[in-house]
């Protein structure tokens, strides 16, 4: 594994594009039994609190094979992005069977090539403790969120109990093999990038997982 000195005290961990790639490349054909139902009810909380009405030009950063894009509005305009190839390719499957309007595109998240203002929600569901550098993907959701948005960022972060805090940190630069960080840090992650939440509220059992609501 190459490694790279993490942003800030975002996260101990460190790691490339190539890395993660290969990762969920790996588990792609396992990713919707593994990773599926103990995650879905945060994706319907965040379903729920993003309510996209007709017309609204969603973001997703972080498609994976697609999960989300079912629960979506017919009439909102939905993109969808991401890194790993397999994976899209899953969601690209997922779009065909069911019917969906959707559009996909391999991208890093680090390098969004959008337009400053393109969405009027941009959402990163169980991505920001996968990518090499929180920091940076989260300045580009803001970048490409328009004015008067909302970024939503579904995500586990790291304890505020000092021993499991302690452990998470610990065990992230392991926990990166399957997939993500454990110890990404809420407050460092948001307040390094000059962005203050408007809404903080913990997801599905147990309540380890965090759905944050920013306004631009």
């Amino acid at each position: 594994m190459s490694v790279m000195k993490p942003p800030s005290e975002v996260s101990v961990a460190g790691v490339e594009n190539a890395f993660v790639e290969r990762v969920y490349d790996k588990i792609s054909s396992v990713y919707d039994v593994a990773f599926g139902p103990i995650l879905q009810p945060g994706r319907l909380r965040a379903m729920a609190v993003m309510a996209p009405g007709p017309g609204t030009r969603v973001l997703e950063v972080g498609v994976g094979t697609g999960l989300n894009l079912s629960l979506y509005p017919k009439a909102c305009q939905v993109t969808g992005i991401d890194f790993s190839q397999r994976m899209l390719s899953r969601a690209e499957e997922r779009v065909s069977r069911e019917g969906l309007d959707a559009r996909l595109f391999q991208m890093d998240a680090a390098d969004l090539r959008f337009s400053d203002n393109s969405f009027d929600v941009v959402y990163a569901p169980y991505v920001i403790s996968v990518v090499p550098d929180p920091l940076i993907v989260l300045k580009e959701m803001h970048r490409v969120c328009a004015g008067g948005g909302r970024l939503i960022v579904l995500n586990h972060f790291r304890s505020e109990w000092p021993v499991l805090s302690r452990l998470e940190r610990w065990l992230s630069p392991l926990t990166v093999h399957v997939g993500f960080k454990s110890d990404v840090d809420r407050d460092a992650l948001f307040g390094d990038a000059g962005l203050w939440p408007s809404s903080v509220e913990r997801v599905n059992r147990p309540r380890m997982w965090s759905l944050v609501t920013v306004r631009k």
